[in-house]
């Protein structure tokens, strides 16, 4: 297989590992290149770093939430109100002629039945919930795991294929170095010698060029 028509980006079953000297040249290199390129290697690049001068931009209700929590913090917003769930204080007796006497009452035993049915309303969807729960939420949950473990399975069976893939790619090109090592030898070994060559033919051309030079100073004296 002609290396003409093969290309790679390393050849880490081909090639000889770099020695210190060489790896430390290298860095130096590096080092050389980044330091000439006015880059700071210890510090994070300026988009990594959050501007000082940054605001946050909100909507007009959370600004306006933000101004009534500023100018009054106790009023911050709580949870759920539980309050209308706990038992209620029934309000004074009455008698026949009490909501001409006192319309007061009228109104406390208004709340009063308002907040009852409320109460009931609440209790009665919470035991409807609790009995769905009950009868449909093992079952549930059991169908839930098993969806769950069929996803995972499905990863990891992915995830398997992905590896097998990777070694198959990482033994393809070990197989494919490896069967071009001997070429790639025949190579380096033609071009050390070529370039041995030409180092010899530039000393004898450069050996015939002192003995010219000889002979004429010769003929001239």
């Amino acid at each position: 297989m002609p290396l003409i028509n093969e290309s790679y980006d390393s050849l880490p079953y081909v090639d000889a590992p770099p020695d210190g000297p060489s790896l430390a040249a290298a860095k130096a290199l590096i080092d050389a290149d980044i330091k000439s390129a006015g880059v700071d290697a210890t510090q994070l690049h300026p988009a990594l770093i959050p501007a000082a001068s940054y605001k946050p931009a909100f909507s007009d209700a959370i600004e306006t939430e933000h101004a009534r929590l500023e100018t009054n913090p106790a009023s911050r917003l709580s949870a759920i109100d539980t309050a209308r769930y706990e038992d209620l204080e029934a309000p004074p007796t009455t008698h026949p002629a009490s909501d001409e006497e006192k319309p007061e009452l009228l109104a406390q035993w208004d709340a009063a039945l308002k907040k009852a049915y409320t109460s009931s309303e609440y209790l009665t969807a919470r035991s409807t919930e609790l009995g769905l729960l009950e009868k449909f939420g093992k079952n549930a949950w059991l169908v839930g795991n098993a969806q769950l473990e069929d996803v995972l399975k499905s990863i990891e069976t992915e995830l398997a294929g992905v590896r097998r893939q990777q070694e198959e790619v990482e033994g393809l090109r070990r197989a494919q170095q490896e069967s071009v090592a001997g070429e790639i030898g025949t190579l380096e070994q033609t071009w050390k010698e070529g370039v041995g060559r030409v180092l010899e033919t530039e000393v004898a051309a450069e050996g015939l060029k002192q003995q010219i030079l000889e002979r004429r100073r010769a003929g001239a004296v």
